[in-house]
C-alpha cells in the first residue's frame, strides 16, 4: 500500500494564494475513524472560510491542512475499536478532524459514516453530509409540520436547496429568497421564489407570505432578519447563520449539524426513493480543485459542487 497521498490544501491562513497541491504522508485512522480511498469529495463554502482562518478559535489545525469536510469512497483501513465496516466497502461520511476530504485518501469519523447504498452514486453521496445534513437537522429542529410556512433566506445554495425539498415533502409551504436568475430553479423545488438582487422587497415578500412565516431559516446572515422581521408570526421559530447578537434579538438559534449516522441513512433513503435530489450541478476533476473552490467562494452555485477525486470514477456510479 502507498505511504503517500496526493491532496489539495493550504500552507498558511489567507487567500487563494496559499492553496497548493500536496504530497503528504498517508493518514492513519485513530480510534473511531475510518481511512478511505476517496472517489468524490463535496465542496462547501466552509472550506474557504477555514482557509481564511475564520474557524481557528474552535478548529485548530496543523499546517499544511487539507480542504474538505465530506467524502465518499472505499474503506482501506479501520481505526482501533471500529466495527460495522469492512475493508473494500463503499461508504460516505464526514471528514474527521474538521478537514481532509480533498485527497486521494481521507480519514472519516466512523460515527458519521455509513455504507453507501447500491444505486447511490459516489458524487451524490459526497454531496450529502454537510449541506443536506445541516438542512435535515434544521428542518427537524424547527419542528416543521404540514400546513405551516417556512421562509428560507438564501434558498439557492446547498443547504437551502435540500431544506426546501425536505420541508415540502412534509407538507410545508416554502417561500425562498434567491437571485432573480434562480427563479425557475427555486420553483422546481416546490418553493415560492422571491427574487433577491441586493435587497429585499417588503412588498414581494408580503405578497408571498400573506399570513407571515411560522419559521425562518436564515442562510444569509447580516441584517437579513431585520428586513423580514415584520413577516414573522408571534411564535416564529428562527435558525440563523447571523452573529450571536442578532440571533439573540430574534430569539433565534444558531445553525448547526448534529453529525448523526441516522441522518445520513435518512438522506440516502430519500435520494434513492426520489424525495430528495442532491442537485450536484458541477463536477470538477481533482486536477481542477482550485476552480471548484472558486465556484463556491466567488460564484453563486445552484446546489452542490463536487470533486471527482479518483481517476476513472464515473459520475452516477
Amino acid at each position: 500500500m502507498t505511504t503517500v497521498t496526493h491532496a489539495y490544501g493550504f500552507t498558511a491562513y489567507g487567500g487563494p494564494d496559499v492553496e497548493r497541491f500536496l504530497d503528504l504522508p498517508l493518514p492513519s485512522p485513530g480510534p473511531g475513524e475510518v481511512l478511505i480511498e476517496v472517489h468524490a469529495a463535496g465542496v462547501n463554502p466552509v472550506d474557504w472560510k477555514v482557509r481564511e482562518g475564520m474557524h481557528r478559535s474552535f478548529l485548530p489545525l496543523d499546517l499544511p491542512a487539507v480542504f474538505g469536510r465530506e467524502a465518499a469512497g472505499v474503506v482501506v483501513e479501520l481505526g482501533p475499536g471500529v466495527a460495522g465496516f469492512a475493508v473494500g466497502e463503499a461508504v460516505f461520511g464526514s471528514s474527521a478532524r474538521g478537514c481532509g476530504g480533498y485527497a486521494a485518501h481521507a480519514v472519516l469519523t466512523a460515527d458519521f459514516t455509513i455504507p453507501k447504498p447500491e444505486g447511490l452514486s459516489f458524487t451524490d453521496a459526497a454531496a450529502l453530509p454537510v449541506a443536506a445534513g445541516t438542512a435535515y437537522d434544521s428542518v427537524r429542529g424547527l419542528g416543521m409540520t404540514a400546513g405551516e410556512t417556512l421562509l428560507i433566506l438564501g434558498i439557492g445554495g446547498g443547504v437551502g436547496v435540500a431544506a426546501a425539498q425536505l420541508a415540502v415533502s412534509k407538507g410545508v409551504s416554502v417561500v425562498g429568497t434567491a437571485s432573480g436568475a434562480k427563479r425557475e430553479f427555486v420553483a422546481s423545488l416546490g418553493a415560492t421564489p422571491v427574487p433577491y438582487d441586493g435587497d429585499y422587497s417588503a412588498d414581494r415578500l408580503a405578497a408571498a407570505l400573506p399570513n407571515g412565516a411560522d419559521a425562518v431559516l436564515d442562510l444569509v446572515g447580516g441584517d437579513a432578519l431585520d428586513t423580514v422581521s415584520g413577516l414573522m408570526s408571534p411564535d416564529c421559530r428562527v435558525l440563523t447563520v447571523a452573529g450571536p447578537d442578532t440571533a439573540a434579538r430574534f430569539g433565534a438559534r444558531s445553525l448547526s449539524r448534529g453529525n448523526r449516522a441516522e441522518t445520513l441513512v435518512e438522506l440516502a433513503r430519500r435520494v434513492r426513493d426520489g424525495r430528495l435530489h442532491p442537485h450536484v450541478r458541477e463536477i470538477f476533476p481533482f486536477a481542477e480543485a482550485p476552480s471548484a473552490l472558486r465556484a463556491v467562494e466567488t460564484g453563486h452555485p445552484w446546489g452542490k459542487v463536487v470533486l471527482q477525486v479518483r481517476a476513472g470514477t464515473v459520475p452516477g456510479v
